[in-house]
C-alpha cells in the first residue's frame, strides 16, 4: 500500500502557514483596500493516508453515518429503503473526490443509487451495472452523470449489458460547463455544478411514477436549460499528497477550472467580488435563451471556498444580475459538487419552464440536500447484488499451463513497473488531465496479476485467465484507462485459441475495440498511437521488436496536440510533452516482451 504522511508541523506566523498557497484567494473591501481572505487549515487533515484504502473506508464511514438514509452495496450506494415497484430507478455517478457528489445524493427524491468510483476516475462498467440492479425496482433506470470519457464509455458499457438483462435503461450526460466548448459544441461540454439541477428534477420526476422515457426527456431539458462557468483559486491536494494538483502564478487565478484537478483554460489577475460576479455572470448570460424565465441559480464552493466567503460572493452576484435585469426565481450557495480541498467557485444558471421548476422545487430527503417533508417512505429493505459468475473456460493441459504461467508471471512484471512509473505517468497526465493515470494503472495491473493467478490456480485456460485479469483490471483501474484496457484484453482473449496463441491477431482485435470505444484515431494523442504502431511491427516482428515500435509510436505523442479525451481542452499545454495512456501502453509491452521471453 502507498502510504504518505500529510502533515502541519510548522509554526504558524501571523496567522499564516508559511510557504503555503491560502486555502482561498476572494479579495474583499476592507478598510478601502483589496486584501486576500486567508483560511487556516492544514493539509489533507494531517493524518496518514493509505491510499489504497481511502475511498472504500472513506464511503464505510459515509454510510455508517447515514445508515438510515443509504446502504453500501458492491460499486456504491443505494437508499436503505427499497425502490419502489412502479418508480423508475435513477442512478447517478463518477469518481470520488466530489463530495457531495455522488453519494450525497442518494434519498428520497434523488436518486436510487450512486456509483462510486476511485479518486478522480470513473467507476468501472461492472460497478454501474452492480448498483443498477441493486436500485432497479421493475421499471428500469435512467443512468445520469457528467460528460467525461470514462465515465461516458463505463456507463455506456454497463446500459448495454443491462438491455442485454431486459433492463429498460435511458441515459444522460450533463454538459453545462460552458468552459469547455463553445456552444455550437455543447453535446461535448463536460458536466459540473449542473449535475445538482439534473439530478434533482429526474430524481423528483421519477419519485412521481413517471416513465422512464418522461423522466429522461425531463432530465434532457433540464441539463439544456443549464450553463455553468468556475475559476479556481488554488489547485486541489490529492489525498496523501503533500503538493497540490497544479498551482497558479501568485497573484493569478484559472478560469475554467475542471473538477477533477485540470487547470483553467487562462490565468488572469486575481480580482474583486465585484469584478468577479461578473467573471462567472458574463459567459452563462451570453448563452441566456430568448424568452427565458427567471433563472434558477446555484453558487457551488469547490472545496476550500466556503461559507461567509460564498455570501459575500453571492451578494455582488445578485447585484450584477439585477444590473442587466435578471432576477433569480430560486438561488442556492454551498458546497454541491467539490474537487477536494480546491480553492474556487463556479455559478450555475438553469432556465426552468414551469414543469421543471415545480420539480426541482419539490421535497428531498438525501444526506447532503434536503428540501420539504417526505412521510412517505417505504419500509426498509435489504438489497443484494449477486457475485458476477466466474469466466467460462476449459481447464488447462501441460502446455496451456505452461503458456499460463507466463502470462501470470509477465502481469506481475508489469505491475511492478506500473507501480515505479506511477509518479511519472501522473506527471504527464496532470499537464492537461487530472494527473491520476499512473495511480490507475498501477491499482489495475496489480489487481489483474492477483486475478490472473487466483484464475490459474484453477487450472484455467489462457483466454479465462486474461478475461479474470481484464474484469480486475477494470473494477480496480476505473476511469477510460481502466475500461478500455480491460475491453482491449477481453478482445484479446477471444483470439486466442487454446495452443494456439496469434499476437498479431490478439493486438489487432485489441486495437480495433480501443478504438471503435474510445472514438480515437491515430494522431489524436492517445493509447492508440502506440497500439497502432506496435500492431504494424507485429506484421513479422518479436515481441522486443513490437515493444520497441510502441515505445516509439507513444514518443511520437510528444508534438502532437490533444484531439480527443479529458486533455483535449488543454491540448496546446500537451505539446511537448509524451501522452500518459500511450506511454504506460509503451511500458506494459517492454515488460511483457522481456518476461515472456525470459520465460521461454
Amino acid at each position: 500500500m502507498n502510504a504518505s504522511r500529510v502533515e502541519d508541523g510548522r509554526r504558524r506566523t501571523s496567522g499564516t502557514r508559511p510557504n503555503s498557497p491560502p486555502r482561498s484567494r476572494l479579495k474583499t473591501r476592507l478598510g478601502g483596500t483589496h486584501q486576500p481572505i486567508e483560511s487556516l487549515g492544514v493539509d489533507m487533515s494531517g493524518m496518514l493516508v493509505e491510499l489504497d484504502d481511502f475511498v472504500p473506508e472513506a464511503l464505510a464511514g459515509f454510510c455508517d453515518l447515514h445508515r438510515d438514509i443509504v446502504l453500501q452495496v458492491a460499486g456504491g450506494v443505494v437508499r436503505a429503503r427499497t425502490t419502489r415497484k412502479d418508480k423508475v430507478a435513477l442512478v447517478v455517478g463518477g469518481g470520488s473526490g466530489h463530495y457531495p457528489a455522488f453519494a450525497g445524493y442518494v434519498g428520497a427524491g434523488l436518486a436510487d443509487g450512486a456509483v462510486v468510483g476511485n479518486i478522480f476516475a470513473s467507476p468501472s462498467s461492472r460497478q454501474v451495472r452492480d448498483v443498477a440492479r441493486a436500485a432497479e425496482g421493475g421499471k428500469g433506470v435512467l443512468l445520469c452523470f457528467g460528460n467525461y470519457t470514462g465515465d461516458v464509455l463505463n456507463f455506456e458499457l454497463a446500459a448495454e449489458r443491462l438491455r442485454s438483462e431486459g433492463v429498460p435503461v435511458r441515459i444522460v450526460k450533463v454538459t453545462d460547463d460552458v468552459a469547455s466548448a463553445p456552444e455550437a459544441q455543447r453535446s461535448i461540454r463536460r458536466g459540473v455544478a449542473g449535475d445538482l439541477v439534473v439530478f434533482k428534477i429526474a430524481g423528483a420526476a421519477a419519485e412521481r411514477g413517471l416513465s422512464l422515457d418522461v423522466v429522461a426527456d425531463l432530465a434532457e431539458a433540464a441539463n439544456d436549460a443549464t450553463r455553468s462557468f468556475g475559476i479556481a483559486f488554488r489547485g486541489c491536494t490529492m489525498p496523501g499528497a503533500s503538493e497540490p494538483l497544479f498551482s497558479l502564478p501568485p497573484g493569478d487565478m484559472g478560469v475554467g477550472m475542471g473538477i477533477h484537478g485540470e487547470p483553467g483554460v487562462r490565468e488572469q489577475p486575481l480580482c474583486s467580488a465585484q469584478t468577479l460576479a461578473a467573471l462567472l455572470a458574463e459567459p452563462l448570460l451570453a448563452e441566456m435563451p430568448p424568452g427565458a424565465p427567471r433563472p434558477v441559480v446555484v453558487l457551488n464552493g469547490l472545496g476550500a471556498t466556503k461559507g461567509e466567503e460564498l455570501f459575500y460572493l453571492w451578494h455582488h452576484i445578485r447585484a450584477y444580475l439585477r444590473s442587466q435585469g435578471v432576477e433569480p426565481i430560486a438561488a442556492e450557495a454551498g458546497e454541491f459538487v467539490t474537487s477536494f480541498d480546491m480553492g474556487g467557485c463556479s455559478l450555475t444558471m438553469s432556465w426552468l419552464h414551469d414543469e421543471l421548476l415545480d420539480l426541482w422545487h419539490s421535497p428531498a430527503f438525501a444526506p447532503a440536500f434536503r428540501r420539504g417533508a417526505f412521510a412517505d417512505l417505504v419500509e426498509a429493505g435489504t438489497v443484494m447484488v449477486p457475485a458476477p459468475p466466474p469466466p467460462a473456460g476449459r481447464a488447462a493441459d501441460a502446455a496451456e499451463t505452461a503458456r499460463v504461467r507466463k502470462l501470470v508471471c509477465a502481469l506481475e512484471a508489469i505491475a511492478a513497473a506500473l507501480g515505479e512509473a506511477e509518479p511519472e505517468l501522473n506527471r504527464l497526465d496532470a499537464i492537461a488531465g487530472d494527473g491520476d493515470h499512473g495511480r490507475s494503472m498501477a491499482a489495475g495491473a496489480r489487481a489483474a496479476g492477483l486475478a490472473a493467478r487466483n484464475a490459474h490456480a484453477s487450472e484455467a485456460d489462457l483466454g479465462a485467465v486474461l478475461i479474470s485479469a481484464a474484469d480486475a483490471w477494470c473494477d480496480a483501474s476505473g476511469g477510460t484507462s481502466g475500461a478500455l484496457w480491460a475491453a482491449g484484453l477481453r478482445a484479446a482473449a477471444s483470439s486466442l485459441e487454446p495452443g494456439r496463441p496469434q499476437p498479431l491477431s490478439a493486438l489487432q482485435d485489441a486495437a480495433d475495440t480501443v478504438m471503435r470505444l474510445a472514438g480515437a484515431r491515430a494522431g489524436d494523442k492517445t493509447v492508440v498511437d502506440a497500439l497502432l504502431a506496435a500492431v504494424e511491427a507485429a506484421q513479422g516482428g518479436t515481441l522486443r521488436e513490437i515493444a520497441a515500435a510502441a515505445t516509439r509510436g507513444a514518443e511520437a505523442t510528444a508534438s502532437m496536440a490533444a484531439r480527443a479525451g479529458r486533455a483535449r481542452p488543454l491540448a496546446a499545454r500537451s505539446v511537448g510533452h509524451p501522452d500518459a495512456g500511450a506511454t504506460s501502453f509503451a511500458i506494459c509491452l517492454r515488460v511483457a516482451a522481456q518476461s515472456l521471453e525470459h520465460g521461454e
